[in-house]
């Protein structure tokens, strides 16, 4: 029937032109990421006085940075009964960030003193110091480079050797920049981000900087729970062996080991 073709070229052209909107959106980080939700496999227990700021999953236990001036620290401590096996305090003018493994070593930031400290992983002796710019809030690392947040929707790429800033990503959740990124973790492949006084956490690519989703943590520990208002989610540790997930906050008195569970299915990943 002729002159029913137009209507046909028609409808094919609109399909066209809709698949490659998708695919553009998609390509560019501009669409709406999905919300998971989680539950909690165990809780463990966990040093109601340390103000978390960095914490890493290495070698059968956690290390964590601790910040507060006068109490910032570096600790590594046993996982399943939250003692602190290992503990070097920070002079008092620092205020202890994040911190990640390199090689044999563990990086530690500070908040407003443009320094960090490479410690030794074995024995925490001090072995240098560097500087950078801005603040010191989170720091991860994808095993090439070191990577920093410093309150606002930047990271920073970091030559693990010299230091030096190698480029920067914005990250942006359709479109729109997401700021005060604090503690970070590398999860296969991605980057999870704590968001300040947020009980969530967003999965970043590491390449565009475009938010691949979120994960609500709300409930986690009840507000009741929490003994100040700077109790606040913020600590993520990755066991890449077992595939176990780690989270914790400021001031609280545990640290969940979750499973990430996709909202449309209820199956966990």
């Amino acid at each position: 029937m002729p002159q029913m073709r137009p209507f046909f070229l028609f409808r094919a052209l609109a399909v066209l032109i809709s698949i490659a909107a998708g695919a553009f959106w998609i390509a560019t980080g501009v669409f709406a990421p999905a919300t998971d939700t989680y539950r909690i496999v165990h809780a463990y227990p966990h040093d109601e006085q340390a103000f978390t700021q960095g914490l890493i999953y290495l070698n059968d236990h956690l290390y964590e940075s601790t910040g507060l001036p006068g109490r910032s620290s570096l600790r590594e401590e046993d996982l399943q009964t939250g003692r602190i096996l290992k503990y070097q305090p920070i002079a008092d003018d620092y205020f202890g960030e994040g911190l990640t493994n390199w090689d044999d070593t563990l990086i530690q930031l500070t908040w407003q003193a443009h320094v960090g400290f490479v410690y030794d992983l074995h024995t925490f002796k001090l072995l240098r110091t560097f500087h950078y710019t801005g603040e010191g809030w989170g720091l991860t690392q994808d095993g090439k480079d070191l990577i920093l947040s410093d309150g606002t929707a930047n990271l920073r790429f970091l030559d693990p050797a010299t230091f030096r800033e190698v480029r920067i990503v914005t990250v942006r959740d359709r479109g729109r920049p997401v700021t005060e990124l604090n503690e970070l973790e590398y999860v296969r492949g991605e980057i999870y981000a704590n968001i300040w006084h947020a009980d969530r956490i967003a999965r970043i690519s590491p390449t565009t900087g475009a938010v691949l989703g979120w994960i609500d943590l709300k409930g986690l520990l009840p507000a009741s729970e929490r003994t100040d208002r700077e109790a606040v989610l913020n600590g993520i540790a990755y066991d890449a062996r077992e595939n176990r997930l780690f989270v914790t906050g400021k001031l609280w008195p545990n640290v969940f080991e979750i499973q990430v569970v996709p909202r449309a299915t209820g199956r966990s990943k």
